[in-house]
């Protein structure tokens, strides 16, 4: 070890991020980005932001983001969330990291799925939180009555990652009725994809203390390159966040990616028509990998999590990258046969499902 590094340095497994690749031409269907532009708002407000307004780039931020608080809650305004009960801040990653350590430091070990967004383990790690891997069922689902434990706070990705699978909205409400002295964070990246008319656990705030929502304009508003994220929840839990924040970070959010977050949740338009193309594709694309013979899961995102014929998903990640497709592989236990893979453009799905035709059928 480094004489210089802090002990907790060498004691970490960093988060390994999907693949940004820099080789052209590559069909990238491996990091869960919208496969669609930003809605046409956003480009107008970050023009004007650098145009007639660019002169405000010299000035700091609202190190309170309140035009995005109130939009937020604007887009909230059936569960009558206000701008006090949000937060944001620099990317969802970011946001679950200051829960982690404002909400989620408690004697008892917190609860985790098994099989989950591989980001959590490492919170605790950073944050010195303790925890406890709750294993999915036989069909990678969450059941609630498993978690009927001691605990400091539980974590649940749902859409779960990188299963793609459901938690329904009223078991949520059960398990935070289980534990009301426990909070229960929903990290909702992908909720938007989850179906037309599936409630977000924002309807749960204004009855639950103990549930905070996670959320993310990276995927469904097409902004992972702004990075922009935000939470819902009681006030108090929204305080605690904020305390947190102003005693590390206190400008997360630059003026452009709040510009351009507030012009892209006032879109709801261009959501509604991006979200719809994207979960057509998914369907139409889950329904021909199990044609070709992969056992595919129930998908409520923007990806599906599929096992190969015979289960060697390490080989068809080389076997499409040598064709130009870029997919993802988890080399983890109960996973480790699967390939979690984005939902694309029709195009690109066409052109995986050619590229696994031609695999499928060279002799071995």
């Amino acid at each position: 070890m480094n004489p210089f590094w802090n002990p907790l340095v060498a004691r970490l497994t960093p988060y390994v991020p999907g693949e940004q690749p820099t080789r052209p031409g590559l069909v990238k269907l491996n990091t869960n980005e919208n496969p669609y532009p930003p809605s046409p708002r956003v480009l107008a407000a970050i023009d004007e932001e650098l145009g007639e307004n660019a002169a405000r780039l010299r000035l700091y931020p609202d190190p309170d983001a309140k035009a995005l608080k109130t939009a937020v809650a604007a887009f909230f305004a059936e569960f009558k969330v206000s701008a006090r009960q949000v937060f944001v801040g620099n990317g969802s990653d970011e946001v679950l990291a200051l829960v982690f350590l404002a909400l989620l430091k408690h004697d008892s070990p917190i609860l985790l799925p098994d099989i989950s967004y591989s980001f959590y383990p490492v919170y605790c790690e950073l944050t010195g939180v303790a925890s406890t891997m709750i294993p999915l069922d036989a069909e990678f689902r969450i059941n609630v009555d498993d978690y009927r434990r001691e605990n400091g706070g539980i974590v649940l990705a749902n859409p779960n990652a990188p299963t793609g699978r459901l938690l329904p909205v009223e078991e949520i409400a059960r398990l935070a009725d289980l534990h009301p002295r426990s909070v229960v964070v929903v990290d909702e990246a992908y909720i938007d994809f989850a179906g037309e008319t599936t409630p977000t656990a924002v309807a749960l705030v204004g009855t639950h203390a103990n549930v905070l929502v996670v959320r993310t304009f990276s995927k469904s508003h097409a902004l992972a390159g702004l990075r922009v994220g935000y939470a819902v929840g009681d006030e108090k839990l929204i305080e605690a966040l904020d305390r947190v924040k102003n005693s590390f970070n206190s400008y997360p959010l630059d003026r452009l990616a709040i510009v351009a977050a507030v012009a892209a949740i006032e879109d709801t338009a261009h959501l509604e028509k991006t979200r719809r193309a994207v979960m057509k594709s998914r369907e139409a694309l889950s329904g021909r990998l199990a044609e070709m013979g992969f056992d595919v899961l129930p998908s409520a995102s923007n990806f599906v999590f599929a096992r190969p014929p015979g289960g060697d998903a390490r080989a068809l990640l080389l076997a499409l990258r040598e064709r130009g497709i870029i997919v993802r592989h988890f080399d983890k236990p109960r996973i480790g046969e699967y390939l979690r893979i984005t939902v694309g453009t029709d195009a690109e799905c066409s052109m995986l499902v050619d590229a696994l035709n031609r695999i499928f059928s060279e002799p071995e």
